[in-house]
């Protein structure tokens, strides 16, 4: 049972924080990011990007001069030798027809050209006919796909299906122009193909996304259109970029993973040496993720279920060191994108769970067992206190037959006492070892009837010789007339209990009076008032509490263990009663016990025990 439900805790944990983690898709980001900006790709770029930036507008005439700048830009370019030009510019209005010509000449004498396009309201925006490719699969998408959460653009649709018309990414068809081979879809894996070039973009096939490998700013050359001709030899043999970057003119402003603000062409140069590389990321399957979460969660289970103390908690903590940094990272260096809250969320919370279950579990169980062991020296304390009387008894009647020469009738009295205590004797062993049971809930109470005079008379006459001793008078203020149903030998320890307090706790030459009344609904009132030293309220809440004396108790020089009177309350407590006192410092004590019982008509006698 207590493993059942340590696996439901830890399953309950695994379950709140794997739906958490689904929800925290900006710290996901954020890890992300951080790892892509430790993880920085040590190789050569392939591309350079060719800004059409504030400088050049100031030394052209501004924006209204971008096609003439244009031309200008790549006839300069088709000097220097690139092996392709991809430009990100759309062309799809038509301009000044002066201005138009002079581009479409420029564009028909620039070998390897790429062309943009971008899908706007319900249809594709193509470059006019006249600046389009002679070949349309030189034609690319300049779409992304931009985090709704942080702005953050981490990657980019390879393929883009609108109008029934399929378009891919201006960096991967710049790919496939570099190294002269077509773009396809392997039908066995359906990843995108270049060559023998395989593309792992898992996702649907329209969008086929591709995380973009970011370089530190300034690893992929950027030449300002106005220093082609001056800096033609960083350009030949490498893919252009050519494109706005002057703030004021750009169409598209990303936001990189080291949360710097790039132009549109600049992410398509670095998608590009993403491509060329085959630096590739690829995110985790969700079911992957699901079963790894799994594992972290049996794992903190196991760790808290098997081990305790210092060694679980040391094994813990590198199970949360592993599943919050050593896993993601260690994946991500193997190109595999495994998203961080899932396994550290499960990890810490399944971790908490069990760990808190187990304390408390454990703590329980010590104090059970302390319990067990208080519990077992009070019985063992109540039973040497309560086999004193008869054993001193004994022993002191077996030594005066001993030692000396008694006339028959003395030693039939006391061959009686030994006897009468010997049975007593067994009676409180009977007793202590029920009452343990009772403790236990291993017992089950006697159901028998039995008069309660009988044990009220019982105990009265087996105290006499304590209160004669101490002149105390004792009193049975009414006749008790009523049938009680229980165990008789447990009530009669409970009420001689009670009288024995009375006499023990009284100064000499006092009154002990038992009062017995009832009520109606069959209710019987056993009430043992004295004459002793008394109780404030203070003490009355606790009186009943095992190992409990009162400081006037314990300054009475009486014996005592303070444990009858919580063992008196157990046994009125298991027949369905309960007990009650009222007290006063100085002016006594009345303990009653309020049972059900079967109560018969009685008169108004007195009697008198002494």
């Amino acid at each position: 049972m207590a493993i059942t439900r340590y696996a439901a805790v830890v399953a309950l944990c695994f379950v709140a924080a794997f739906a958490l983690s689904t929800v925290a898709q900006r710290l996901d980001n954020y890890a992300y990011d951080l790892m892509s900006a430790r993880s920085r790709p040590d190789w050569e770029p392939q591309s350079v990007v060719v800004a059409i930036d504030e400088q050049t507008f100031e030394a052209k005439g501004g924006t209204r001069s971008m096609r003439p700048i244009l031309s200008e830009a790549l006839d300069e370019l088709r000097a220097a030798s690139p092996s392709l030009v991809a430009i990100d510019i759309i062309l799809h209005d038509a301009g000044d027809p002066d201005e138009d010509a002079r581009l479409e000449r420029s564009l028909r004498a620039t070998p390897n050209l790429i062309m943009p396009c971008e899908f706007v309201g319900q249809a594709w925006e193509d470059p006019l006919p006249r600046f389009a490719p002679s070949d349309p699969r030189r034609i690319g998408h300049v779409e992304w796909s931009t985090d709704r959460l942080d702005g953050v653009t981490r990657q980019i649709p390879l393929v883009h299906e609108e109008a029934h018309q399929q378009r891919w990414a201006l960096s991967l068809v710049a790919l496939s122009v570099a190294r002269a081979q077509p773009i396809s879809v392997s039908t066995a894996s359906n990843d995108v193909t270049v060559g023998n070039l395989a593309i792992p973009v898992p996702g649907g096939k329209d969008r086929r996304p591709l995380l973009i490998r970011y370089l530190p700013y300034g690893r992929i050359p950027k030449i300002s259109a106005l220093d082609i001709d001056k800096r033609a030899g960083e350009i030949r043999g490498k893919a252009v970029f050519l494109g706005v970057t002057a703030l004021s003119a750009a169409r598209d402003r990303l936001v990189d993973t080291y949360g710097e603000s790039i132009s549109g062409v600049e992410a398509h140069a670095l998608a590009f040496e993403t491509l060329a590389h085959a630096d590739f990321l690829v995110r985790a399957r969700d079911y992957s993720v699901l079963l790894v979460s799994l594992v972290i969660a049996a794992a903190a289970g196991l760790i808290f279920g098997l081990l305790s103390g210092w060694p679980a908690y040391l094994l813990d903590a590198a199970l949360l060191a592993f599943a919050s940094y050593y896993l993601p990272v260690f994946l991500f260096h193997r190109g595999i994108v495994f998203p961080y809250t899932p396994p550290a969320a499960v990890a810490w919370l399944c971790s908490i769970g069990a760990g808190a279950y187990q304390y408390i579990f454990v703590r329980r169980q010590l104090e059970r067992t302390e319990s067990e062991r208080s519990r077992y020296q009070q019985a063992i304390h109540w039973a040497a206190h309560e086999m004193r009387t008869p054993l001193t008894a004994i022993q002191g009647s077996s030594e005066i037959m001993t030692r000396y020469q008694l006339p028959h009738e003395k030693q039939s009295q006391l061959s009686e006492m030994i006897h009468s205590e010997s049975k007593r004797l067994s009676r409180i062993i009977q007793t202590f070892l029920d009452v343990e049971r009772l403790a236990e809930g291993q017992m089950e109470l006697k159901r028998e009837l039995f008069e309660a005079g009988d044990i009220v008379a019982s105990c009265l006459k087996r105290v006499r010789p304590i209160a004669d001793r101490k002149e105390i008078q004792m009193t049975l203020e009414n006749p008790v007339e009523a049938t009680l149903i229980g165990d008789r030998e447990l009530m009669e320890y409970a009420f001689y209990n009670l009288l024995t307090n009375a006499v023990k706790y009284s100064p000499a030459r006092t009154h002990v009076r038992v009062f017995c009344d009832s009520e109606d609904g069959g209710e019987l009132r056993l009430s043992v008032q004295d004459e002793g030293m008394g109780m404030d309220s203070k003490e009355l809440k606790s009186i009943f509490k095992k190992f409990y004396r009162t400081k006037r108790a314990e300054a009475s020089g009486e014996v005592g263990t303070g444990i009858g009177l919580s063992i008196v309350e157990q046994i009125v407590t298991h027949h369905g009663g309960h007990i009650g006192v009222t007290s006063e410092p100085g002016k006594g004590s009345c303990f009653t016990i309020v049972m059900k019982a079967q109560v018969r008509a009685s008169g108004n006698a007195k009697t008198t025990d002494r």
